[in-house]
């Protein structure tokens, strides 16, 4: 706002804007700035994501968009962070709206940017009255806001935040992060106490932030009473006539003040450049020449190798087997493929014995043509098994075998060097007694990375397997973990005692009558998953993902599901004797005859969930949320309900007071009152029947029947 014209034609600063002035300092100012610049930052991205993930409660529908998919794994990358599903689907306004998240963002930043190289204010900036200028009083133009905002107000802040985290062994830790950066930017805009008015990005791109008065400044700014020191010296510096600056440095100016000293310069450079071409075409000649040279000797071999083939050859039956065995140690890449169909036509079992032992030793490069040649053979078995005869059965199971036999060598021998090795849809399952019987064994072996999505493992050994692993920063919980995928895998009867699954994706895998005792399953998706009347026993599946997950008789006795989300899933008459479920996610699973006692279900989200006829005897139910929960002839005797949500819930039949034992009975007769129920609010529970009443007002509960305490 322009102040009053004085003789002369000087406009004189209102008094309206010294009193803004004096009421709100430069650096208030500008810290009211970034923090309105990050609000509205933050929040064009925040808006859209937070509007996205609420519509994605949705059933999800279509792949995420490639485009949003590879800016999270960069940003998953970067800080470390696990990514649990690489191919997530979400529902189509997710998409959209996440698409949004990402491009509001940098249309803001871009806009912002614009209006701060061409205007020298950002629209936060108009709005607190604060300009960005150069030291002539310009605004700053685009390679000066590049530097200033980019590179100096947050590249090198947060750069050497980054770096300290990094190098410090505070990775992955991410509120470590947060604490660095924002020490490392609010010591950037420290600089401004100690440079008048420039903090380091403003020392870095050379600019000013000033009031931004309307009008024109005063002919004499620094004799005028509301104007300070510094100030005068800001008003100095923009006063200066553009005549009397000095002449900014370049390239070309430096050129045309040192010709001898730049012709020297080119020389040498041109020559220095030439000699290097010449030594580099030197360099790259021989190499190719000794490569030609490679690939020949590597061709005669491998002729020679192939003559040996033939079962008329020369050289007979040893020399054959030789010359398989010798395809194994050449490095050819023909050489697998070779061996893969010589084994699909192959009738000998010496021979096939023999290009088992060469496919080994080539190692993990055979598997695509081993997993290629077991679908093959397992489609010719399943045609054959109801047209075939019977040696050509025999045939097509004993080279299966030999593929099986090969593959499972294989991960044994290269342990711990699978990630990213796909074995999807391969059969590698128990096959019957006979010639072509085998049986998968893979004790302890470290198969972290590995796919098996859609294989079948019926009836394999994996002890102590590993499904696993840290990644290359040896750091477990960050982006480059080697998380192996077992989606819609077939386990059934897999011994898979002490096993590391966490983390694994194991989306409808099938578990049924699996041993899975002491195995850990923690953070791992088991969403659709089937562990019907398997061995859980003293297994760890904390956080892990088991939404309609079916465990429908399995033993999960002393198991530890803490925070896990067992949504609709579905756990008839399982065992689960002091189970630890504290603080996980039941709503709506069933338990109909499930064993309970003992479990601890602290804080667990119940609601809607099923139990009934389900034996609960003293188990934990403190702060747990039972509304409409289904308790209909179950047994909740000795059970703790303090703080729990009990609204709606159905005790219909059930039993609160169980058959005492003879010590029980002593310590607790039929009729005393042990305070069990106090203070718990039965007011809003469905289906009480008088005596459960009773029992509930004798122990202290409450309910609009109870009598009126004296």
């Amino acid at each position: 706002m322009a102040g009053p014209t004085a003789p002369g034609g000087i406009n004189q600063p209102d008094p309206s804007w010294q009193r803004q002035s004096q009421q709100m300092p430069l650096l208030v100012r500008r810290c009211g700035t970034f923090a309105v610049e990050i609000s509205f930052l933050v929040a064009s991205a925040l808006v859209p994501f937070s509007i996205g993930a609420l519509v994605n409660q949705e059933s999800p529908t279509v792949p995420l968009n490639s485009s949003v998919a590879a800016a999270s794994e960069s940003v998953a990358r970067v800080l470390g962070i696990p990514v649990r599903d690489r191919n997530p689907r979400v529902a189509p306004l997710t998409n959209l709206l996440w698409s949004g998240a990402l491009l509001a963002p940098a249309a803001l930043v871009a806009w912002q940017l614009f209006l701060l190289a061409r205007t020298g204010q950002t629209l936060p900036k108009r709005w607190f009255g604060v300009k960005v200028v150069t030291t002539s009083g310009h605004p700053p133009g685009f390679g000066r806001v590049l530097i200033r905002e980019i590179l100096g107000r947050w590249g090198v802040p947060l750069g050497i935040a980054y770096g300290i985290w990094r190098l410090s062994g505070a990775f992955p830790d991410l509120i470590i992060l947060g604490a660095l950066s924002g020490l490392s930017v609010l010591a950037d805009g420290a600089l401004a106490l100690r440079y008048k008015r420039q903090s380091g990005h403003d020392r870095l791109a050379n600019t000013l932030v000033v009031y931004a008065r309307s009008g024109q400044l005063s002919s004499n700014p620094v004799k005028s009473q509301e104007w300070t020191e510094e100030d005068a010296q800001i008003a100095a510096l923009v006063l200066t006539p553009e005549t009397d600056v000095k002449q900014e440095p370049s390239l070309w100016n430096w050129i045309r003040q040192h010709p001898g000293t730049t012709l020297v310069i080119v020389t040498t450079g041109s020559a220095g450049l030439i000699l290097a071409l010449f030594v580099g075409t030197l360099i790259y000649t021989q190499s190719q020449a000794n490569l030609r040279d490679s690939r020949q000797r590597n061709d005669e071999l491998f002729v020679a190798l192939v003559s040996k083939l033939s079962p008329t050859s020369a050289s007979g039956t040893s020399g054959r087997r030789s010359a398989i065995l010798a395809l194994g140690a050449v490095e050819d890449s023909r050489a697998v493929p070779l061996l893969a169909d010589l084994l699909a036509q192959e009738d000998s079992k010496a021979m096939l014995d023999a290009i088992q032992q060469a496919l080994v030793s080539t190692g993990p490069k055979a598997l695509p043509d081993l997993q290629r040649l077991n679908q093959a053979l397992s489609n010719d078995l399943e045609s054959l098994r109801y047209g075939g005869k019977a040696p050509e059965r025999e045939l097509a199971a004993t080279r299966q075998r030999t593929v099986q036999r090969a593959i499972g060598k294989i991960l044994t021998v290269y342990s711990g060097q699978l990630n990213g090795v796909d074995l999807s849809r391969t059969d590698l399952s128990q096959s019957p007694a006979g010639s072509g019987q085998f049986t998968l064994v893979l004790d302890k072996v470290d198969l972290s990375g590995i796919k098996l999505r859609k294989s079948n493992l019926t009836n394999a050994n994996l002890q102590g397997i590993r499904f696993y692993g840290t990644g290359e920063d040896r750091r477990p919980g960050t982006f480059d973990d080697w998380i192996s995928d077992l989606s819609e895998a077939n386990f059934e009867g897999a011994n898979l005692t002490g096993a590391s699954l966490n983390s694994a994706v194991m989306y409808r895998t099938t578990f049924v009558r699996a041993i899975l005792n002491k195995a850990n399953l923690s953070n791992g998706n088991l969403n659709g998953a089937n562990l019907s009347n398997s061995l859980l026993i003293g297994a760890f599946l904390q956080q892990a993902m088991l939404k309609e997950a079916i465990f429908t008789g399995a033993d999960i006795g002393s198991a530890n599901f803490s925070g896990a989300n067992l949504s609709s899933a579905r756990l008839g008459k399982v065992k689960a004797q002091g189970t630890q479920l504290s603080s996980t996610n039941l709503s709506k699973s069933e338990w109909q005859g499930a064993d309970l006692s003992g479990a601890d279900l602290s804080g667990a989200n119940l609601q809607n969930a099923d139990f009934s006829s389900a034996k609960l005897a003293n188990a934990n139910l403190k702060d747990a949320r039972l509304q409409d929960a289904n308790l209909q002839n179950a047994d909740v005797s000795s059970v703790d309900f303090r703080g729990a949500n009990l609204a709606g819930a159905n005790f219909q039949g059930a039993v609160f007071q169980g058959k005492a034992t003879a010590e029980q009975f002593i310590q607790s007769p039929p009729g005393s009152k042990s305070g069990r129920f106090q203070g718990i609010n039965f007011a809003e529970a469905k289906n009480l029947d008088q005596s459960q009443i009773a029992y509930i007002c004798l122990q202290g509960g409450i309910h609009p029947k109870c009598p009126p305490k004296n």
